[in-house]
């Protein structure tokens, strides 16, 4: 879901049984009847408190939902765990956002010391590391 915040996503992940949910849609859909029964073997709850834990992952993007006859569906939602992942990849590595600039700069940064060292041994001049065919 475009806009998705990252705020709306770990706010719904504060929820242990939300934890247990999410858990469980990780091995694949799975209808609501299955999922209740699922967070059941971790946590004595209702099927209606499994339903509002759904909405509030759904209204977070971290889940989805299609009609399957009468039953409803549910698999986790690639946007909202993209928006998590994208977030936590800024905290753990702040720096990889310049990744790609800082290896261009490198690239250039080689680049002008081959052409330099070309154009000093044209020259035939001394410079550090470097010994001319007289010496």
């Amino acid at each position: 879901m475009a806009g998705t915040a990252p705020e709306g996503v770990f706010e719904a992940l504060g929820e242990p049984v939300r934890r247990i949910i999410l858990a469980v849609l990780a091995g694949g859909e799975r209808s609501a009847g299955d999922l209740v029964a699922a967070v059941r073997e971790h946590a004595p709850i209702s099927q209606p408190a499994v339903s509002q834990h759904l909405r509030v992952l759904r209204d977070a993007a971290l889940v989805q939902a299609r009609a399957q006859g009468t039953r409803r569906i549910y698999a986790l939602d690639p946007a909202g765990i993209a928006v998590a992942r994208d977030w936590l990849a800024t905290i753990a590595e702040p720096l990889s956002q310049f990744d790609q600039s800082l290896d261009a700069l490198a690239t250039e940064v080689a680049r002008g010391k081959r052409e330099r060292g070309r154009t000093v041994a044209a020259r035939g001049e001394n410079y550090p590391g470097h010994q001319s065919e007289s010496a």
